[in-house]
């Protein structure tokens, strides 16, 4: 069942001739950090475009439980009404993240640090991911964690009252885990430091900077040092959200393995940390370009033209790519399937710890569809059917995770037999109007 209601099932159909613009929604990073960093500034932060799935509605309601005033105009515009850092007021309800790993690890990182206590529950596949690799951490700045066994959901942080600034490997790449520790160190006196020895996406180092914030980032044999001086009075922004790469890759990946197809996907942010699918796929012989090459906000963006392409190749991804396209690889394994030969990836341990074990959903449905998958701790391996060569014809499970249901929902439009998934629900957690663009494009897909 989807954490949100009733299953809702959902097939897709060999379809051709996929055409149009796509317009994705707000970037789910960037929207998360904009209600999160407006809450901790002082006056009103302005935000348009923000993606309104619920794992972002579901931060709204958790920064308007600790004191903010957060509220949407008519016109789509979010105001956010600062309290100013360490200035959280102690939630009267426990907070509900829903499916939103990111939503649950950047609050309690931002509270830690703030005398207060708060407990944190989410849905079924919410509190059965670990929370240690943040909870640990933010111990270490004197926040206390109570959860479940195994540092589970519900859990309760009971945030520091003289908190002390901390110096911190991050031991697996993983921006949450970065992002949590810097808003924890806001409220910090004195220098927090962050090393990440494979570099993450930075949009909490950006935006921190862009709020006020002074932070700097040196690149240094022991990998990136960040340094953030706590304490700050972050000042409050007008951020125009880019659209989001991640939700991007379903409609550019639907174009590339299905018949005839030739999609436009505006305004997507192409920041460095987060662009690694686009440049594994353009690697693979994909008809991929970047139109009307911009910077917007600090942050790079081009109009995306993605085309038929019968021709790819699989490959073997650089492991040190992995950071920067982590979400994307459940749709990568997709066009790996439809491509030629076998495609390589490593190094995506993280994968087992997302909204599922993303590895061995994507492999156990991929199998299902007739496609051969070797897979181990931290790789997998897709032998493609070349295009066209898939059989399909399966149910897969989706395991309560948006991006696996997307997946194989855009396996279906290339696949010979029709691909069911249990439950499509979970996709409304980031990208609610995916149903109406696929169908906006051509795509043969519905709920049964």
């Amino acid at each position: 069942m989807s954490g949100h209601g009733a299953p809702v099932p959902m097939q897709s159909s060999l379809s051709s001739g996929l055409k149009g613009e796509a317009h994705v929604p707000g970037d789910k990073s960037i929207s998360h950090r904009s209600l999160i960093l407006g809450a901790l500034s002082v006056g009103e932060t302005v935000v348009t475009g923000l993606l309104e799935g619920e794992d972002v509605l579901d931060t709204a309601r958790a920064m308007r439980a600790m004191g903010a005033k957060v509220a949407r105009d008519a016109d789509g515009v979010w105001r956010v009404h600062g309290v100013g850092v360490g200035g959280f007021a102690e939630p009267g309800q426990v907070i509900d993240c829903g499916n939103s790993g990111t939503g649950v690890r950047l609050i309690m990182g931002a509270m830690a640090t703030s005398p207060i206590t708060a407990t944190f529950t989410g849905d079924a596949s919410l509190n059965g991911r670990p929370m240690a690799r943040v909870t640990d951490p933010l111990a270490l700045f004197g926040a206390r964690a109570v959860g479940r066994a195994g540092g589970r959901l519900p859990m309760t942080i009971v945030g520091a009252r003289e908190p002390v600034p901390v110096r911190y490997v991050v031991p697996v790449p993983s921006a949450q885990v970065k992002s949590a520790v810097l808003l924890a160190g806001l409220n910090a006196p004195g220098q927090t430091v962050v090393i990440e020895r494979e570099a993450t996406r930075d949009h909490t180092e950006r935006m921190l900077a862009g709020f006020g914030a002074e932070i700097s980032t040196e690149v240094t044999e022991e990998g990136r040092v960040i340094t953030l001086t706590g304490q700050p009075e972050l000042t409050p922004q007008t951020i125009v959200v880019p659209r989001d790469p991640s939700s991007a890759a379903f409609p550019v990946c639907a174009a590339l393995i299905t018949e005839g197809s030739d999609v436009l996907v505006p305004n997507i942010g192409l920041n460095p940390t987060r662009a690694g699918l686009f440049t594994t796929l353009r690697e693979m012989g994909a008809d991929l370009t970047y139109e009307n090459e911009r910077e917007e906000g600090g942050e790079p963006v081009a109009d995306l033209r993605a085309r038929f392409s019968p021709d790819m190749q699989g490959i073997e991804v650089p492991p040190e790519r992995a950071a920067s396209m982590i979400d994307e690889y459940p749709v990568l394994s997709v066009v790996a399937a439809c491509a030629t030969g076998r495609t390589v990836m490593r190094g995506v341990k993280e994968l087992r710890v997302k909204e599922s074990d993303r590895i061995d959903a994507m492999a156990a449905g991929l199998r299902a569809c007739g496609v051969t998958v070797e897979d181990g701790e931290d790789w997998w391996i897709v032998e493609g059917m070349g295009a066209g060569g898939v059989p399909g014809g399966a149910t897969c499970a989706s395991h309560l995770d948006h991006r696996i249901a997307m997946s194989f929902l855009v396996l279906g439009l290339a696949s010979r037999d029709p691909v069911t998934v249990d439950d499509g629900g979970p996709i409304a957690t980031s990208f609610p109007v995916f149903e109406a663009l696929m169908a906006g494009l051509g795509a043969e897909m519905r709920r049964v």
